[in-house]
């Protein structure tokens, strides 16, 4: 029996092939699918430690969006007025000090906030993130 629930959700790109070397080669995710449907193109990328669920790099355009709407798309993504993602990482400074070796942009650097450690980065196409480490349960 299936499972009901989300497995692809997805961030407009204005290039994907520069987000899938940036995703992959920089962040470590894995190429899920990729199959073209004439200039429209399915690709997805997946956390190897996530395999049931999917980030979708999604250019605007045809047959979805008119040239108007997705020009529209891509200049909200690039000025960062999409909602943020949010990535859970074990350990957010030894993240953030690899990746950023790796050429990752930060926005944040690894900060003490709220019981847990917290950077911000955005994607090639200005798509915002905010990596996560999780709060250690504190000891009574």
């Amino acid at each position: 029996m299936m499972k009901q629930g989300i497995g692809v959700v997805g961030v407009y790109v204005n290039d994907q092939d520069e987000a899938l070397a940036f995703y992959v080669d920089k962040l470590g995710f894995r190429v899920h699918t990729d199959v073209r449907n004439g200039s429209y193109r399915w690709l997805t990328v997946q956390q190897p430690e996530q395999p049931g669920f999917q980030l979708g790099l999604f250019k605007p355009g045809a047959p979805i969006h008119d040239e108007a709407t997705a020009q529209t798309l891509l200049a909200m993504v690039a000025k960062g007025a999409m909602p943020p993602l949010v990535l859970s990482v074990v350990d957010c400074r030894a993240s953030y000090a690899q990746w950023r070796e790796r050429g990752v942009e930060f926005t944040q650097e690894s900060v003490d906030r709220y019981g847990s450690v917290d950077a911000g980065f955005r994607d090639p196409a200005g798509n915002g993130w905010k990596m996560i480490q999780a709060a250690q349960p504190s000891r009574a």
